[in-house]
């Protein structure tokens, strides 16, 4: 009779610690800005993600550009942003475009101008890697 409540106690245990586990794990996959009420507020939440994204390229940028050795160089990385910010902005319209007329266009917007210019930014990053070698 003891074995048999020590078995359902450390069963019990074990389910308790896997639902325990299971809910840390789907609070760390929440929605990037956390829950919100309205179409607007998620609006505002992805603007304010790509806002956030586009302010650490620009650090990123500038840290590039002070290391670079030419005018040369700062001119191929300006030439080769330019590029890339019209390549971003046509793949989010593109993508947005899906939600043409709907109010949730300017998240999807957002969200999209957020993912690739983090992306950039990463790629920028491991550039400079080359020269802190």
């Amino acid at each position: 009779m003891k074995t048999k409540r020590i078995i359902l106690g450390v069963a019990l245990a074990a389910c308790l610690l896997s639902v325990a586990v299971a809910s840390s794990r789907q609070k760390e996959q929440k929605p990037p800005c956390g829950e919100f009420g309205t179409q607007y507020e998620a609006n505002q939440c992805a603007h304010k993600e790509f806002v956030e994204a586009d302010a650490e390229l620009n650090k990123t940028y500038n840290r590039l550009v002070a290391k670079l050795d030419t005018d040369e160089q700062r001119a191929q990385l300006k030439s080769a942003e330019l590029a890339w910010i019209k390549y971003r902005d046509a793949n989010c319209e593109f993508e947005a475009d899906f939600y043409k007329g709907g109010t949730m266009r300017p998240m999807i917007a957002s969200f999209c101008l957020a993912r690739m210019t983090n992306s950039r930014a990463a790629e920028l990053k491991q550039e400079m890697e080359v020269f802190d070698q």
